[in-house]
């Protein structure tokens, strides 16, 4: 890419990050979020600061023993229902894909309800009756919740936190430090479709062709990915926050720099018609059933040939490259021949929306 290393040079004013109060915005998945993890949560804590999808842990000293996975995640979104899935579903699959991308079998949930005074029980039905049928198509099973109801006006209806517990591979050591120059960057597929169609369901904005979120459980094409293609680095699923966000964090976490082409980065023509005419950067978008991937550039033809045979990554794309200069920074050609530093979000560009 020419005259990248121009982006070294570049020196921004650092965003302001001594906010008395929370904000939405921290709730984003960019930078704001990151800044309140680092702020209040990790406090020395080793562990936590890894910044992983999902904790990978040992129950014992001994090397043998077998690991375990786990994470947890909180789930808000509204409308409590949308084109392609709804709350429940989305809390089945957000977790079973943290653990996923961490490289676990996924097996066991636990989840806890937050429900408000009034809230309709035949609603509260079909929210559990999707996660059920979402824990079958993972093949996990709920083992374990709690319920807790709030005044009328509280919780918005229903929110959902979700516990997931996988078994990991003995063999795999996916970490977004991992990423090393000359690998390549590679999507499973579109990028956006869950932000938008819940900002277009909420803002009642139809399409000539049906948009739906992309809500998925990505353990089977792991399991797929991972066997065919040992040598994968790391894997992450670009949630909040978007693809950006996800791809700062490699650079970050892993030292290097990311050299994105705009042309390769698969887009549905909706999505990129209502980010123009709303005025939203698809890279910042919320996906809910993608994954990114760091792969040798010897193996990235192999990896894509499979991932292209599953139905969750026929789209799925080389975006990209990892590079050893500019570390830190995710740089983009784009589609005119210029270039552009992708940032992480700022603030919140989408509330709500998982």
């Amino acid at each position: 890419m020419a005259h990248v290393a121009d982006f070294d040079r570049m020196n921004c004013p650092a965003p302001r990050n001594d906010y008395e109060r929370v904000l939405l915005g921290h709730g984003s998945g960019g930078k704001l979020s990151a800044e309140l993890v680092r702020r209040v949560f990790l406090q020395g804590n080793q562990t936590l600061a890894a910044l992983e999808d999902a904790a990978v842990v040992s129950m014992r000293e001994n090397i043998d023993d077998p690991r375990i996975a786990i994470t947890t995640d909180s789930f808000v979104v509204k409308p409590l229902f949308f084109p392609g899935g709804d709350i429940g579903k989305l809390a089945v699959n957000g977790t079973v894909n943290d653990l996923a991308v961490a490289g676990a079998r996924p097996m066991f949930l636990a989840a806890s309800f937050i429900l408000e005074e009034g809230f309709e029980i035949a609603k509260l039905q079909r929210i559990v009756a999707s996660m059920d049928a979402a824990c079958k198509a993972a093949g996990v099973t709920l083992v374990t919740g709690d319920t807790k109801v709030v005044d009328c006006g509280k919780s918005d209806g229903v929110f959902i936190t979700t516990t997931g517990i996988g078994l990991g591979r003995p063999d795999c050591d996916l970490s977004i430090c991992n990423a090393r120059p000359g690998d390549r960057i590679i999507v499973s597929g579109t990028i956006g479709d869950h932000g938008i169609t819940i900002m277009s369901t909420r803002e009642g904005i139809s399409f000539e062709t049906a948009l739906e979120s992309d809500t998925a459980p990505l353990n089977d094409l792991v399991d797929k990915m991972i066997d065919a293609c040992p040598t994968i680095r790391l894997m992450r699923d670009p949630t909040r926050g978007g693809l950006s966000s996800t791809l700062n964090e490699l650079a970050a976490a892993s030292k290097v720099g990311v050299e994105l082409e705009e042309d390769s980065i698969p887009l549905r023509p909706e999505v990129h018609s209502a980010c123009e005419m709303l005025g939203l950067d698809p890279m910042f978008v919320a996906n809910e059933g993608k994954l990114v991937v760091a792969v040798p550039e010897g193996d990235s033809q192999q990896l894509l040939d499979v991932m292209h045979r599953h139905p969750l990554g026929r789209n799925s794309a080389s975006i990209g490259k990892v590079v050893a200069n500019h570390a830190g920074m995710v740089v983009m050609r784009t589609r005119i021949g210029g270039q552009r530093v992708v940032t992480m979000l700022s603030g919140e560009q989408l509330p709500r929306i998982c």
